[in-house]
């Protein structure tokens, strides 16, 4: 198996993983119920696209509270 002849420096492999960071995510604000959504996408949320209603959504029940 090949061995380095020299070791490499430290900025060499920090240099090399800049580029390993994530980008942000670009969101944008839905027209309708004013949540974060991904752009050109439905919204989760609400299920609007352009101000239109483009699918239905389920609505979850909150479970019950025992006292």
């Amino acid at each position: 198996m090949p061995v380095p002849k020299q070791r490499l420096a430290s900025r060499r492999g920090r240099t090399r993983a800049s580029h390993h960071g994530l980008a942000k995510v670009a969101t944008v604000e839905c027209a309708q119920c004013h949540q974060p959504t991904l752009p050109h996408r439905a919204c989760p949320s609400c299920g609007a696209y352009r101000s239109r209603n483009v699918r239905t959504v389920k609505v979850q029940a909150k479970p019950a509270v025992k006292s």
